[in-house]
């Protein structure tokens, strides 16, 4: 997941503008992933800066959840590492750093939500096969990649690169100024 000339991940210095306030009220995290994240599922949070979806999650996956916090900068996972000190999320959320060329995890994945954070990755069919690997069967992979950085042409190969990895893709939710694919592992 190293990135290219061609890909720039969000440096840690942008983090405040990931967490900000008036996000929550354009982007909720409970209202964007409640049709797919339940109570005791494991979940990796790929790209998560600094958790401001993952501590939803970890709510919503309840004391028998885990979710993976996975981000390829130290600083990201350090900012939400601080949020979740000494309360009981830090039992249900693992955080890792990804390897400059994967995720490199091996749990069993029930939902994988990449938010933002597609258009950052320069090779994705190697990270469709990845994930693909890790994900059980039926598990569902939701891709949302906002419009101003990506097209709309540049979004439908990402989703037939899905395809090709093995996913069958329908609708995603409607998220702001976003554009969005639902993926399932058959």
């Amino acid at each position: 997941m190293k990135p290219t000339n061609t890909t720039r991940v969000c440096p840690v210095e942008h983090a405040g503008a990931l967490d900000a306030g008036i996000r929550k009220l354009v982007q909720d995290p409970a209202k964007i992933l409640r049709p797919w994240v339940w109570e005791g599922m494991t979940v990796l949070d790929l790209g998560c800066g600094p958790g401001f979806f993952s501590i939803e999650i970890a709510k919503m996956v309840g004391k028998t959840g885990k979710v993976f916090a996975a981000d390829l900068q130290e600083g990201m996972l350090e900012k939400l590492g601080r949020k979740i000190a000494n309360t009981p999320l830090v039992q249900r959320i693992q955080l890792h750093k990804c390897r400059a060329d994967g995720v490199g995890l091996s749990a069993a994945l029930d939902f994988v939500l990449l938010f933002y954070v597609l258009h950052e990755v320069p090779d994705k069919p190697a990270l469709f096969r990845e994930l693909r690997g890790i994900m059980k069967p039926g598990a569902a992979l939701l891709v949302v990649e906002p419009k101003f950085h990506v097209g709309k042409k540049d979004f439908m190969k990402a989703t037939g690169l899905l395809v090709d990895a093995g996913f069958t893709t329908g609708t995603g939710p409607r998220v702001f100024f976003s554009r969005s694919v639902l993926a399932r592992r058959d």
